[in-house]
């Protein structure tokens, strides 16, 4: 199924016929089949589906980890390895793999420091041919409630302060496109939802291009403008949600009927996806 949206200009990420195959011969298994995927520049857009359905395996193709087995995926028209070199594409991960000898602020301010060669490649792909300036790295950690640790060690912060500071650090890049693989999963709920406002303030300053992949449902509404369902054996897109809920999405965003009516209708449609069996 096509998860496109109507799209005017060069999309930020485009997946066409994309197939990923792991193993080989009777052992094979195929993660991602025929998988179709267009988002706009500037759109927060969430995965979610059955463990086993391929989001972080789509992820991965996106954020140039993987390769596919078929298809293409082009990041604003380019492949994700060019992007990656361009400094296009920022990646969270589930852990927030901080440099344990590094202060928050010196780990944040890391990636700004490696790759200048990025900005003559971001240069030469069109859509970018702007100078960006560097951001405040220590206004966004203030942004981001670490205002009082910019000079900690990662062993010295909370699981959920170091996951701040791992979304900072993403964002100082300046990417086009952020992929985040589950990064509040660990989190207790209260840690969870406090990120998730900081997350959103950060996004609805700068605007990046989110791809988001969650098994929270909720989650997935909140943050969203498109919530895209997955389905397993092999993974796929069944349905592709748009979340017509206003911005800024605050704490009063879960006392409201709509936003329970997408949780109804998401739940609704990843219990089909957890049926479903392969056309």
């Amino acid at each position: 199924m096509d998860g496109s949206v109507k799209v005017t200009g060069t999309p930020a990420l485009q997946l066409r016929s994309v197939r990923r195959v792991y193993g080989f011969g009777s052992a094979a298994t195929t993660a991602l089949d025929d998988v179709h995927l267009t988002v706009p520049s500037g759109r927060f857009v969430s995965l979610i589906g059955p463990s086993g359905c391929g989001k972080s395996t789509l992820l991965r193709l996106v954020a140039g980890l993987e390769q596919p087995d078929g298809g293409e995926v082009s990041v604003h028209g380019v492949t994700p390895a060019q992007a990656c070199a361009a400094k296009l594409i920022g990646l969270v991960p589930q852990s927030p793999a901080l440099l344990p000898w590094l202060s928050v602020l010196r780990n944040v301010t890391l990636p700004q420091k490696i790759n200048r060669g990025a900005a003559g490649r971001r240069e030469r792909i069109a859509d970018f041919a702007e100078r960006r300036t560097a951001p405040d790295m220590k206004e966004l950690l203030v942004k981001a409630g670490l205002g009082d640790a910019l000079h900690k060690l990662p062993a010295q912060l909370s699981g959920g302060m170091r996951q701040r500071a791992a979304i900072v650090r993403a964002f100082g890049l300046q990417p086009d496109v952020l992929v985040m693989d589950e990064p509040f999963s660990a989190l207790d709920e209260f840690t969870r939802e406090s990120l998730q406002d900081q997350l959103l303030d950060l996004w609805e300053e700068l605007r990046t291009t989110v791809l988001f992949v969650t098994h929270s449902v909720s989650e997935a509404v909140r943050l969203s403008d498109t919530v895209v369902v997955m389905a397993p054996n092999p993974g796929r897109i069944v349905e592709s949600i748009d979340i017509d809920l206003p911005r800024p999405r605050g704490e009063r965003l879960f006392g409201e009927r709509r936003f329970h009516e997408y949780e109804d209708l998401v739940r609704e449609r990843l219990r089909r996806a957890w049926h479903s069996e392969a056309a």
